[in-house]
C-alpha cells in the first residue's frame, strides 16, 4: 500500500521521481505543500481508496505514514 500512496502523492503534488519519499516524510515540511495542494491530494485519497476524511482528522494527517494509517484505519487494506 505504501508504494501506491507514494506514486499518488508524487502526482498529485508534482514530486519528481527522484525525490526520496518515505513513511515519515512530512508533507509541508520535506515536499514544501501548501494547503490548496494538501487538499486535493485528501480528495484524491479519498476517491482513491473509497474513504472519507472528516475534517477533524486533517490537520492529524501530516506525513505519508499518517495518511496509510488513516486509510487502513478505515478498514482498507490494499497491498
Amino acid at each position: 500500500m505504501l508504494e501506491k500512496v507514494i506514486e499518488l502523492i508524487r502526482e498529485q503534488l508534482h514530486i519528481s521521481e527522484g525525490t526520496v519519499i518515505t513513511e515519515e516524510t512530512s508533507f509541508q515540511e520535506d515536499l514544501r505543500a501548501d494547503s490548496f495542494e494538501l487538499m486535493e491530494m485528501i480528495m484524491a485519497v479519498e476517491e482513491e481508496y473509497g474513504v472519507k476524511v472528516e475534517d477533524d482528522d486533517l490537520e492529524k494527517l501530516q506525513t505519508v505514514g499518517d495518511v496509510v494509517e488513516y486509510i487502513k484505519s478505515q478498514g482498507i487494506d490494499i497491498e
